[in-house]
């Protein structure tokens, strides 16, 4: 199934107590170009967020967004320096023993002295992490892949329905252009009657003019190119995969055999059919390239 290079994609998990939101979304771009916007403290993932991206596109200007709100997660440690602790119960006991007081004193009190209990953040499992945010990208990549596959069936049956109408085209070129031969050999038979008047007229010379005029005018070459154009631009919108540029060279091809039967044609018949068949040749190359 081809794809389309505009898409967007978007979800959000809660994941070991952190909200993490990812936004991926495209636009047309001759080549992959990615961008990752993510909070500092995880830029360690944006390598193996960039590997999912190449993954899922080939071609487009995909921007990725990603939110952390790590307010439900666990990343402060609160340490307790037990000898610490001691050494401050042991001083106020001998204070209060020298001076003859109460020495009783609650564990709360000795928290609350200089340096017995430290706040500190928690080491982050860089892995984990990864694999984390990885996730909840993977759910945004899936609606976002399902999101340009639709479009890109929506390209692939116009710019079908727009072959259909090229084929029918060029079959009435082909069925012109002998027309324009015939037509050519009487105006010329009765041009030289009217300046030879009664003098013989040479049937040789009517021939050879006539064999001349349709050579010159001759567009099988081109339309048997045309027609085989068209069948590989069909085969490959049935296939799957990155065919964007390919489908672009042979839109290319196709144009170039129309310019060909243009400048060929001295017929206005002809040249009406011309007109419309690089209508929709520009038509399919203006949709191509929303192709990844």
């Amino acid at each position: 199934m081809i794809r389309s290079m505009t898409g967007y994609g978007r979800a959000r998990e809660t994941v070991n107590g952190r909200d993490i939101t990812v936004e991926v979304r495209s636009v047309n771009n001759r080549y992959l170009d990615c961008a990752v916007k993510m909070p500092r403290a995880y830029l360690f993932a944006e390598d193996a967020v960039k590997s999912l991206i190449q993954r899922a596109a080939a071609r487009g200007k995909v921007d990725v967004f990603i939110s952390v709100d790590a307010a439900g997660a666990n990343e402060i440690v609160v340490s307790v320096d037990q000898p610490l602790a001691a050494a401050y119960l042991e001083a106020v006991r001998s204070i209060g023993g020298a001076l003859g007081l109460d020495a009783g004193v609650s564990a709360l009190q000795i928290a609350r002295l200089p340096d017995v209990l430290t706040l500190s953040k928690a080491e982050e499992d860089v892995e984990s992490l990864t694999g984390d945010l990885c996730a909840v990208l993977e759910e945004a990549l899936a609606a976002y892949t399902r999101m340009r596959e639709t479009e890109g069936a929506r390209l692939a049956a116009d710019i079908l329905g727009r072959l259909d109408t090229i084929e029918a085209l060029v079959a009435k070129v082909e069925v012109r252009s002998p027309q324009t031969v015939a037509e050519y050999r009487a105006k010329l038979l009765e041009r030289m009657q009217e300046v030879l008047e009664s003098a013989s007229i040479d049937e040789s010379r009517i021939l050879t003019e006539a064999a001349l005029f349709a050579d010159k005018v001759a567009v099988d070459e081109e339309t048997v190119r045309l027609r085989s154009h068209l069948g590989q631009l069909r085969e490959m919108l049935q296939s799957s995969g990155s065919i964007g540029r390919k489908l672009d060279f042979l839109i290319q091809e196709v144009n170039r055999e129309c310019n060909t039967i243009g400048s060929k044609a001295s017929d206005i018949e002809i040249a009406r059919y011309v007109v419309d068949l690089k209508a929709e040749v520009e038509k399919i190359r203006e949709q191509v390239q929303n192709i990844e």
